[in-house]
């Protein structure tokens, strides 16, 4: 008997409100962040520009720890672990509420880390071993529609909070949104398990030190004065990855099998994530920075012209499933793609003294767009793995997403200080270097379109399913 079949419709109906328990609040977690930094930076005597230390930490720490959440719940079942996750997730939350400085909100940001670099991929697993193929992209849509309340509320109560409270409560409102996930999760979280586990610890330290390597590289880079220290690290990143891949091929169960990667749909899912995600990622952070530091308006200001993102984002929701019947994934994930790298380059059009208005249409159309892609790569992934491969495939699509955000936020702050050091080429104007930033960015996205070719046409039927 399936374990489908085994789970009641109250569990089918509930489980997807209980993953968006947990992606909202991470999203919330890390919009508010976005807006709040130049205000938290102030109080702590920090540069806004150098506190993505408080943003990557986090980012880190998921793509660290996010591999052996396939395990866990693999050993200890997924109900255990889920709770686990919220509880420490919570208590990371208060940590960064009671922060002092930068080491102690970097230090809590891990903490945080910890929790959710298990908690979305358990939530995700589960949801993945409850529905069958054909119901599972409508049941993880209806657990991402909720879930993106919490950008919109993220820019909005962020500003607020910083400008009318204090920064701390950004974090402290997580902790009833923690509660919430913990009670649902013990009435309604299935508790799958597997008898065959065996943790690969070898491999799990040897990936850990390349995502580490190669994060810390990128971080780096913008700041070198020395380029050959930080290109050492990013060369030992990828030595780390080389010695993980002998390490696959030898051993009988590593953490990620290198099989997963004879899934085309699979290799084609990770790569498109990591490259299109390198352009996107950093787009919610440089966007409020710019707003705040180049136009001198307030956290408020630059939470109301980012909140559109997330409520259309909502409305691509909605659409996602009808357009992907329609099309398919090869043609939506390419055309979207393009789409997407352009609307981030036509951020780069307004000077210094257009309306602030004028951002507003064009970052609501890319919440409408990012939304189906983010959809599209996520199912596409995940679409043709067996059964014996959902939670190595499931731990290492969390981990790739993550590792993606990161490189896409250090690399956008990289472009931004490679343009700011460069007083003659933006005219010593810092709103400039924001407008080359978004050129960079938006071009690499429209470019990353072309992996996408190598669907084919049939790929993702089998998630086909009704409207």
């Amino acid at each position: 008997m399936s374990e489908v079949s085994l789970q009641p419709d109250s569990t089918k109906k509930i489980l997807p409100l209980i993953l968006a328990t947990a992606i909202f609040m991470q999203m919330l977690d890390s919009t508010i962040l976005n807006t709040s930094l130049p205000s938290i930076a102030k109080e702590l005597n920090e540069s806004p520009l150098d506190m993505q230390n408080a943003i990557i930490s986090y980012v880190l720490t998921l793509a660290v720890f996010m591999p052996a959440s396939g395990f866990l719940a693999d050993r200890f079942g997924t109900k255990k672990v889920f709770i686990t996750s919220l509880v420490l997730f919570g208590l990371g939350s208060l940590f960064c509420a009671m922060s002092q400085n930068l080491t102690q909100l970097v230090i809590s940001r891990v903490v945080q880390g910890v929790g959710g670099s298990l908690m979305t991929p358990v939530g995700k697993l589960a949801l993945i071993k409850t529905f069958d193929k054909n119901e599972l992209l409508k049941a993880m849509n209806y657990a991402i529609i909720p879930a993106l309340i919490g950008p919109v509320l993220g820019p909005l109560v962020g500003g607020y909070m910083v400008d009318y409270l204090s920064w701390h409560w950004i974090f402290l409102i997580n902790i009833p949104i923690g509660v919430l996930g913990i009670i649902l999760g013990l009435k309604y979280m299935p508790n799958y398990k597997s008898t065959d586990v065996d943790f690969d610890l070898k491999g799990f330290l040897i990936f850990a030190a390349a995502s580490l390597l190669l994060s810390i590289s990128l971080e780096l880079f913008g700041d070198a004065k020395n380029i050959t220290p930080v290109l050492i690290v990013f060369i030992l990143g990828f030595i780390f990855l080389y010695y993980y891949y002998r390490h696959a091929k030898k051993d009988s169960s590593p953490i990620f099998p290198l099989n997963l990667f004879q899934v085309r749909t699979f290799r084609v899912g990770i790569v498109g994530n990591l490259a299109t995600r390198l352009g996107i990622s950093s787009v919610p952070l440089l966007l409020p920075l710019m707003i705040q530091i180049a136009y001198k308006q307030s956290a408020v200001t630059s939470g109301w012209i980012i909140a559109p993102m997330a409520i259309t984002a909502m409305f691509g929701k909605s659409y996602v499933i009808k357009i992907l019947n329609k099309f398919g994934y090869r043609k939506t994930l390419m055309t979207n793609t393009f789409i997407i790298g352009t609307l981030i380059c036509l951020l780069a059009i307004p000077d210094i003294n257009t309306s602030l208005y004028w951002f507003v249409p064009i970052i609501s159309v890319l919440g409408f767009f990012n939304s189906i892609q983010f959809t599209s790569m996520n199912t596409i992934s995940i679409a043709d793995l067996r059964n014996f491969q959902t939670s190595s495939g499931n731990s290492l699509l969390s981990v790739n997403q993550q590792l993606a955000i990161g490189f896409g936020i250090a690399f956008g702050l990289i472009v931004l200080k490679i343009f700011e050091n460069s007083p003659e080429l933006i005219k010593h104007e810092t709103h400039n270097a924001f407008r080359y930033t978004f050129l960079t960015i938006g071009s690499l996205t429209i470019i990353s379109g072309l992996i996408f070719r190598r669907l084919h046409i049939s790929d993702g039927k089998n998630l086909k399913s009704e409207e």
